[in-house]
Formats: structure tokens, sequence, C-alpha cells
């Protein structure tokens, strides 16, 4: 039987583009290569498309992807020279110009099956504002928040702040993940320095309440049938979960699953689900949530394309389901053509 080939699309222009290269060599180890064959396409920061490796069996433990550090330029093609009849695209990319539903749109255009959510969901999933205004649509419980564009009146957005939310206070870029830009202010003057942070990154800002919490996860599986895992629950050795600590230090565990009340458990799930749905998800996400002391559950973050690391939570979130990690890939697969064929059968 012939293999199937699996594009695996990595690096990308935005800040997350390190995260994406540990994602994508993960990915490429994970594989079940009894039944696929891999080519790999780096995007460099700068926006081209190098041809890097295949593969057609494991590679081995010291392989590495090529990075914005080793490129080969003699390798540069045209973007649309990825296209194969038959292939599936993983594109393993996080933030702006990956998540956000422009290479979504791009693949479209090419006519090619890839995994993960389409362009609407993508691009709503991305932007925590836009995030915001569908789930309190969909009855999904958030924090307190306030919004900050860039050319508003900051002053009238710093009163409104302090007016309805309360130290501490998290700062984010709109359209940014894995912890990249986010600041927790704790006076005036530092919120000010956290929305002069985040402008770098994205001209849309959200300013949420912060809570004392425990973070939990849920990973979510499916098309119109949506699966969801039980809950996993970060725990931290460090006062604030950013970048550092989730990518370069690695200063977390997991509990899989949480221990957390049965009846939250599906309270969460329910909502993860709901969440899903309300954007027009398919192939995956992973919903993030806090758990207050008292019991309260708040939705922060709906994830598109969660992290694929070896100590991403939501491969694990999977594995507890009974689910392994190459057959999760071999599953996000089906998935994506399930979709495709669903796509271009609407075209009549």
């Amino acid at each position: 039987m012939s293999k199937q080939t699996l594009v695996l699309l990595y690096g990308g222009r935005s800040a997350e583009r390190e995260v994406s290269v540990l994602s994508a060599e993960s990915v490429m180890r994970a594989v079940n290569y009894e039944k696929f064959f891999v080519k790999t396409y780096f995007i460099t920061q700068t926006g081209d498309f190098i041809k890097t490796q295949e593969f057609a069996s494991c590679p081995s433990a010291d392989e590495k992807l090529m990075t914005n550090a080793s490129i080969v330029l003699s390798q540069k093609i045209k973007p649309s020279d990825i296209y194969e009849e038959g292939a599936v695209v993983f594109p393993v990319l996080h933030g702006p110009m990956g998540e956000d539903g422009s290479i979504q749109g791009f693949l479209e255009v090419l006519k090619m099956p890839y995994v993960g959510t389409n362009i609407l969901s993508s691009s709503v999933a991305m932007d925590k504002i836009t995030t915001k205004h569908v789930l309190e649509s969909a009855g999904v419980p958030q924090v307190a928040y306030t919004v900050y564009v860039e050319g508003a009146d900051l002053e009238a957005v710093i009163a409104e702040t302090l007016e309805k939310l309360s130290f501490p206070i998290f700062v984010k870029p709109a359209n940014m993940g894995s912890s990249v830009g986010i600041s927790r202010a704790t006076s005036e003057a530092e919120l000010r320095d956290a929305i002069d942070l985040a402008l770098k990154y994205d001209s849309r800002i959200l300013i949420e309440q912060g809570v004392t919490a425990r973070e939990i996860e849920v990973g979510i599986l499916g098309n119109s049938d949506v699966k969801t895992t039980e809950a996993g629950e970060v725990v931290k050795d460090v006062a604030f979960y950013d970048y550092q600590a989730k990518y370069i230090d690695n200063k977390i565990t997991m509990d899989i699953p949480a221990k957390i009340d049965s009846k939250i458990m599906d309270q969460m799930r329910d909502y993860a689900a709901s969440a899903f749905r309300a954007i027009g998800g398919c192939g995956l996400s992973r919903c993030d949530f806090f758990l207050t002391e008292d019991g309260q559950v708040y939705l922060n973050e709906l994830n598109t394309m969660p992290g694929f690391t070896q100590w991403s939570m939501y491969p694990l979130l999977w594995e507890n389901m009974g689910l392994a990690y190459p057959d999760l890939i071999e599953k996000l697969v089906d998935l994506a053509q399930e979709m495709f064929e669903k796509r271009e059968s609407h075209l009549i």
C-alpha cells in the first residue's frame, strides 16, 4: 500500500516561530511511517518558503529541522510548490500568519486538505477580543475585561480599567499566543508599561481582571461530532506562567486528569464544546479555563493550534483518553480530509 504524503508547514513570521519548530519536530517523530511519507517546509521570518527534509521513516533523535539560523536559501521555493495531489497539510504554525486564518485561506486556494480549524474559526479564535464577544453570545463565562485599540483615548481606557477591574491585571496582545507579550500589572504605572509592551505585538489590546485560580485545560477533537477530553491541570513552579516558563525553562508539571470535582469537570467539557461550536470550529482546539477557589469557572482562551511539543498538554490529554500520539495525528488527518470533501461539496 502506498503511503500518504503529510506536509508539515512550520516556522512562520510570528513571534511564536520557535515554538512552531519544537512542535514540528515532535510531530515528525510521532508520525506512523508505515502510513505516511513526511515532507517538511520551513516558512522563514520574512515569509519565504524553504523546502527542507523528507522522511520515509522515523528520524533519529538528534535530527533537527531548519530554523532562521540555518536557512539554506538555495532551497527556496514558490509557496504554491508545496502542492501535491492527495497530500494533507499539517500547518504546525502558531500565532499570526499561521493560526489566524491566513495560511488556511492559502491552503484552500491551493485545494489542499489541512489539519485544524477553517478560515473563519481560526481568525475569530486568534483575536482574543473577538473571541470574547462570540463567547459572550454563547453564554460561556469569562473574566471581566476592557479593551484598548491603538489610536483610541488611552486615558479613557485607563480610567475605565481602574474603575472596572482591580489589581492584579493582565494585559495581552489580542492576536498573540504562547504568552508572548503578556504582562501582569499591579499598579497603574505597570499597567501603562504593559500596554506599551503589548502594542509592540498588536494594535488591539485585551486588558483582563487577574484572578487567583487554577489553570485547567480541555482538549477538543472533531468536526460535526465534537469530542472532549478529561481536563488537565498546569501545575506551576513560577508565579506567572509566561513564555520563558513554558518553553525555555519548562518549569511546569501537569496533572492529567485534573484533581477537580466531577461536576466541574463535566461543566468545563460542556463549555469547551459550546465554545468550539460557537466559533464554527473543526479539527482540533484546546480550551483553557480558570477555576477559582470558590468554584467559579471562566474560559480564558480557545487555542486552535495548541502546542505539539513533547511536553504539550494537548497530545497528553488525548493520550489519557486512550488515543496515542501517532493515532491522534492520523485522526487529525482523517478529519482534515473529511472537512476538505465537505467544503468542496458545498461549491455547487
